[in-house]
């Protein structure tokens, strides 16, 4: 399809130069900024180590035939997810299947590449665009391209959110198909490329349509045509955007259930951003999380800025593009369009992710400004002191850092140096010497400055994002000690291997292997999150990142039976080393599919430890009374709202034992000690405990986060038990926090459990398999959250949708059925499948209608790019 795009000859040229524009600027900045894979400085920062990469490693796994699950469902992740939602979420590009070709342990190096693919590909897509909507330099469109390519949104968010990426080259191919349209050609080629383009990432393709449509809007206003064919082209171009989306639907309309279905997150309202936070960023190095990155270059922004003062551009030309772009930017100032921009679901994260938008068209109005020929000395100086107001307005902005004012000079210096040559060479004769010399130094110079500063800035942001977001180690001795343990103990389905408590990663079971509880995603499910809150689990970034839970009654429920435990992660630094080595622990669970009382179990309770019990049908806890102090033995305040319990303000640094705050409590000597404290942040220990004892180490936050339940060793033979609280930030614990549990108890109810439950189990993608004891009464459940898509059948029974216990999957029994299968299909698959059919059918009579037109020579004439009549 991308041979089609390209003309021949040298028209091809303005795409190639924009294409090695941008591969050279972008690697050229990772090497100043010694990032990977040209200098030791980790890229997987923030999403793109936590979920991204992961779910790149997983589709390499599914690609080799390695995953357990398939493209429905994934069961290593959140104890059974579904997965085409997060296939169409993040690997659904047509460039993310390159990860088949590098090794498994250079998954790094693999997202590296793509993401250089993706962006030459969008400076080529921008360099072929720009001459289709008014004839112009090659090496303008090969410039403007390249500015495109490497905004500031680019570099500052995009290179880590690598998806969003599609929707930078889905922008000028949406608009590209928006001028075929208006010409009356190419039909089925603009479907294509819609239907890529919300395949490979509806949420950037839903804004870049959006986009391309206020393009093709102005554009049918400039075009003169009259108002039928106007609306003739307006009606082909909304035929090719529904039948292309409707080509995508069965990737949409699942990851539309899948959000619906998915956490809700935690949000904050939108606050626009200051006035000179916004103009700040339209200046070179500046950089920051949550402003727009309006950066397309100085020569691009003088250009887009002299617009207005071009007097060889018609003043529709002028007016029409000027306040396009001055409407749209505006429009990411104010709630209501903002949200509309995002699909109306408030983003968790960055608020401007719609700014590639502001940036192509500053980009195209660059263009067309150049297209009339080089601006003249008035327009440059208007434009020049429309910059010279910019930077005075954004110089009080703390975004402005000390370096942006050289890189900036040097960048004005050779953008209007280099137009004013190529202003020179207007009059003069082409060919002669006295032309081409001046003109071969513009060009030059106007391409040296725009690599020169794309390099600047790309490298400040790719510095200042380690500063001010958590980062990850690529592949390294870590992971690779976990992938080996978790392969030798694996036994799945006869069990899970969860790949441990101390996470590297977000989802470090789609890296290292197993089948454990971790699971971050924009579509992790509410069902879940709300289980594993109850049964004591911890959660970050708004509870969309579930974490392992490291206790043996939820091993026990969710047939966990190997465990890896690793020290902590040292490349984060949240807790001190303590010099131990990866291990794995095992214990006898039943199996995945177990048979409980007929009878519904009780509500969710506040405490985890009863909460367990509920779903392992025996009671195992004391949970006793507790009593708080203080470092200097005073009682703590109490606190309310939504973080009850006692108050502990955080130790100063240096903080010696003896005045760290303690619980005290009386359980039965030999039974373990578990600490549920939510909301508290640091270590906690059982004091006089012995060496080799663990040490729970809690993060927390009022916004995002909440801690696990962690095992803190066994109660000593006097049944007195103190714990040690070491809180680096004010923190809350709760009554009932701890939890002695009874080890023989729950051996006993595991054994009555397994001689109950399945007597074989098999798993094959998203469908699940067990044989059940003869007589089996009452309600089968699954150790899989009951998640929307199941339906499950008894003997030859048809299947029906899966009932609920505790948030699993349950099934009731007659007593004479003794096979089980449940069989998952994700919601909306069938909806998206229909309508995918639908718009495939009627491209098809479109194509059988286009070919009998030819045939009779009715087919309309183009010319100029235009449609006219014949």
């Amino acid at each position: 399809m991308f041979a089609r795009l390209l003309p021949p000859g040298p028209r091809r040229s303005g795409p190639l130069l924009a294409a090695l524009l941008t591969v050279t600027a972008f690697c050229a900045s990772d090497v100043v900024a010694r990032s990977h894979p040209f200098g030791p400085r980790t890229r997987s920062v923030n999403d793109l180590g936590n979920q991204y990469l992961p779910f790149h490693t997983h589709l390499w796994d599914l690609l080799h035939g390695r995953a357990d699950g398939g493209v429905l469902f994934n069961w290593q992740s959140g104890f059974g997810a579904s997965f085409l939602p997060d296939l169409a979420t993040y690997v659904s590009s047509p460039f993310a299947l390159l990860v088949g070709v590098f090794p498994r342990d250079r998954i790094d190096l693999a997202v590296y590449v793509i993401t250089v693919l993706k962006l030459a590909c969008a400076a080529a897509a921008m360099a072929r665009l720009l001459p289709a909507l008014r004839p112009g330099r090659w090496w303008a469109a090969g410039l403007l391209g390249a500015s495109y390519a490497l905004c500031g949104w680019t570099v500052s968010s995009a290179t880590y959110n690598l998806m969003w990426l599609d929707g930078l080259i889905a922008l000028p191919l949406l608009c590209l198909a928006g001028e075929w349209a208006l010409a009356g050609r190419r039909r089925f080629l603009g479907i294509h490329i819609v239907a890529a383009a919300w395949t490979a990432n509806f949420y950037t393709a839903y804004m870049a349509t959006l986009a391309a449509g206020l393009v093709l809007l102005l554009r049918l206003w400039l075009s003169g045509l009259p108002g039928g064919q106007r609306f003739a082209a307006a009606g082909r171009a909304g035929l090719t955007t529904v039948l292309g989306m409707g080509l995508a639907a069965p990737l949409v309309t699942v990851v539309y259930f899948g959000s619906a279905h998915a956490s809700p997150g935690r949000f904050t309202g939108f606050t626009p951003v200051p006035t000179q936070d916004l103009l700040a960023r339209l200046l070179p190095t500046t950089y920051s999380f949550g402003s727009p990155a309006l950066f397309v270059g100085t020569t691009a922004l003088l250009l887009a800025l002299a617009l207005p003062f071009v007097r060889s551009a018609p003043p529709r030309v002028r007016a029409g593009w000027t306040l396009l772009v001055a409407v749209v930017t505006l429009s990411m100032q104010w709630g209501p369009t903002q949200l509309l921009w995002h699909a109306f679901a408030a983003p968790q994260g960055s608020s401007y992710r719609q700014t590639f938008v502001v940036c192509a068209l500053l980009v195209i109005a660059a263009w067309h400004t150049l297209s009339y020929g080089p601006p003249g000395r008035r327009a440059l100086a208007a434009a020049g002191a429309l910059l010279v107001l910019t930077a005075a307005v954004a110089s009080r902005s703390d975004l402005v850092r000390p370096l942006a004012w050289p890189v900036l000079l040097l960048a004005a210096a050779g953008a209007l140096g280099g137009l004013f040559l190529l202003g020179r060479t207007a009059g003069r004769p082409p060919g002669t010497r006295r032309r081409n010399l001046p003109a071969v130094c513009a060009v030059v110079l106007l391409l040296g400055t725009q690599v020169g500063e794309a390099t600047a800035t790309a490298a400040v942001a790719t510095r200042l994002r380690l500063g001010h977001m958590d980062d990850y180690a690529p592949w390294g001795q870590r992971r690779q000690q976990q992938a080996e343990a978790v392969a030798e103990a694996d036994g799945w389905p006869r069990y899970r291997t969860d790949p441990g408590r101390e996470q590297t990663v977000g989802n470090d079971p789609l890296t290292v292997g197993g089948q454990g509880a971790q699971y971050y995603s924009s579509h992790t499910s509410d069902v879940l999150l709300r289980s594993l809150t109850a049964l004591g689990g911890g959660w970050t970034s708004g509870g969309r990142s579930l974490q392992s839970l490291d206790n043996a009654v939820t091993d026990a429920i969710f047939s966990v039976g190997a465990r890896v435990h690793s020290p902590p992660d040292p490349h984060q630094n949240w807790f001190p080393q303590d010099g131990s080595a990866v291990t794995v622990t095992r214990q006898d669970v039943p199996p995945l599919v177990t048979v409980r009382p007929a009878a519904g179990p009780s509500a969710f309770g506040p405490s985890p430890y009863r909460n367990q019990e509920l779903l392992l049908g025996t009671r195992v806890y004391t949970v006793p009374r507790l009593t708080v102090r203080t470092g200097d033995g005073g009682t703590p305040r109490r606190a309310g709202g939504d973080r009850p319990g006692v108050h502990l303000d955080a130790l100063p640094a240096g903080t010696t034992t003896d005045r760290w705050p303690t619980i005290t409590a009386r359980c039965a000597a030999g039974s373990e000690v578990y600490l549920w404290s939510p909301n508290f942040a640091g270590t906690a220990r059982l004091a006089d405990a012995p060496a080799g004892a663990p040490t729970g180490r809690f993060r927390s936050d009022p916004v995002s986060k909440i801690a696990a339940m962690q095992r803190l060793g066994t109660v000593p033979a006097s049944g007195l038990l103190r714990v040690d609280l070491s809180p680096n930030r004010p923190s809350t614990v709760p009554d009932g926090a701890v939890g002695c549990l009874d080890t023989a108890r729950l051996h006993t109810a595991v054994e009555r459990l397994t001689a109950t439950g399945a007597t074989e189990v098999s798993v094959s993608g998203g469908t699940i398999r067990a044989r059940l004891p003869e007589g089996s009464t009452g309600t089968a459940v699954v150790a899989a959250p009951r998640i929307a898509g199941w339906r499950c059948a008894t003997g030859d029974a048809p299947a029906v949708p899966a009932g609920q216990y505790h948030g699993l999957i349950a099934v009731p029994l007659d007593g004479t059925s003794t096979r089980l299968t449940c069989v998952f299909r994700p919601p909306g698959l069938r909806l998206g499948t229909a309508v995918g059919g639908m718009s495939l059918l009627a491209v098809a009579l479109l194509g059988v209608l286009a070919a009998v037109r030819r045939r009779r020579g009715t087919g309309p004439a183009v010319e100029d790019g235009l449609y006219k009549r014949a």
